[in-house]
């Protein structure tokens, strides 16, 4: 055997030894929240189509006539040939949403985070990131080369002391957080949060991929209060509420003309298939159309609470921390049982003694199915986690 075959099958066998081996599962999505896994039909909760927009008749059509007049590639990067006309009109609709100046579409919300943060930062700056900032926040601060700080979730006051302590020894300084944490379901405190980078002459980056489209009345995470946060760099996908994919920053107009310059994600990066580009277009104009659907999946979230006794939903997302990476695939095997797909989160997506069961409440979600699935849940599966 060769040393690398070995090296791997070494590393699965003590993954599959501590439960947390993962294999793809062949699973096709069906209009609404049904899919098909593995020959059985289960109601999904682990899906991120927040608004059941992949389906939609009007982001299918606006896909296919993208395609039929540009084509299914974009053939290059956005700099060379690949910056095709549907880019200006979804970046136009994102600032206005976001109330900016203007934004940048990239290839996808992992690309944006480890592009904008390193185009921005480095080694002589100091980037403070909450410890529960999704990975490509992480990746992001990695590239960067600044001097990167931990601080503890959503603690405004931790993060208060490390900038008082160490902001006066760097030339800038970055607050990176999630706007929606996508494990937790909870907000970040961005009004406090911006209040401090005002304080100390810092930028304050929120990343809102699961806020865009269902928090703030549609507006995202900065929103989320009725009145908009001062945060500096508002980024997010074009792939959970949107039905689509891609990601983007909203900002100012000096800082959108850096990051299209000097972004690398963006610089060395094929652009978007037009017909991603033109399904986020046709997204937007389905929420603005109607003001009701952003409201959607955080009350279907907020009646799941209440019927199990959970803390009220702060988004969509809600989390059943279980402990032991067994257990949560245990919990997860019950609700497939039962017709229900929750997928287990385990470490390193989420830390160790964390794994849970992480469920996504959608717009189409029946009033019945989330009846069924409380009902389970606080039975069957929040005993566990006694």
């Amino acid at each position: 055997m060769k040393s690398l075959d070995l090296f791997a099958g070494t590393k699965l066998s003590g993954l599959e030894a501590a439960h947390l081996r993962r294999d793809l599962a062949l699973t096709a999505r069906e209009e609404g929240v049904a899919v098909m896994r593995e020959g059985r039909r289960l109601v999904s909760f682990s899906c991120n189509d927040y608004l059941n927009l992949t389906h939609h008749p009007k982001v299918k059509e606006a896909a296919i006539a993208a395609i039929r007049a540009f084509g299914t590639g974009a053939g290059a990067s956005r700099l060379i040939t690949g910056n095709h006309p549907l880019y200006a009109e979804l970046e136009a609709k994102l600032a206005a949403l976001k109330q900016t100046e203007a934004a940048c579409v990239f290839g996808s919300g992992y690309l944006a985070n480890a592009g904008i943060i390193p185009a921005l930062t480095g080694e002589n700056d100091l980037l403070l990131i909450d410890e529960l900032s999704h990975a490509c926040l992480w990746a992001g601060a990695q590239l960067s080369h600044a001097k990167t700080i931990t601080f503890r979730h959503n603690d405004v006051a931790h993060l208060c002391g490390l900038l008082e302590a160490d902001r006066a020894n760097h030339e800038h300084a970055l607050i990176v957080t999630d706007g929606v944490f996508s494990m937790d379901g909870d907000l970040a405190p961005l009004h406090e949060l911006a209040g401090l980078a005002d304080a100390h002459d810092a930028w304050l980056m929120a990343d809102d991929a699961h806020g865009l489209g269902v928090i703030g009345a549609g507006r995202g995470s900065s929103f989320a209060t009725g009145k908009k946060a001062n945060v500096d760099l508002q980024m997010g996908t074009l792939s959970k509420a949107l039905g689509s994919y891609g990601g983007y920053l909203c900002a100012s107009a000096p800082v959108i003309d850096l990051i299209k310059t000097r972004a690398r994600t963006l610089i060395y990066s094929t652009a978007l298939p037009p017909a991603s580009v033109a399904a986020a277009i046709a997204a937007l104009d389905v929420i603005a159309a109607d003001p009701e659907l952003a409201a959607r999946p955080l009350a279907k979230a907020q009646n799941f609470t209440r019927a199990t006794n959970l803390p009220l939903a702060q988004s969509p997302i809600v989390a059943i921390v279980l402990g032991e990476a067994a257990k949560a695939l245990q919990a997860s095997q019950i609700l497939e049982d039962a017709g229900f797909l929750a997928v287990a989160i385990r470490p390193p997506t989420v830390p160790a003694g964390t794994a849970r069961l992480r469920l996504a409440f959608a717009a189409a979600h029946d009033d019945e199915d989330i009846a069924r699935l409380a009902k389970l849940v606080r039975e069957r599966i929040l005993p566990m986690a006694a």
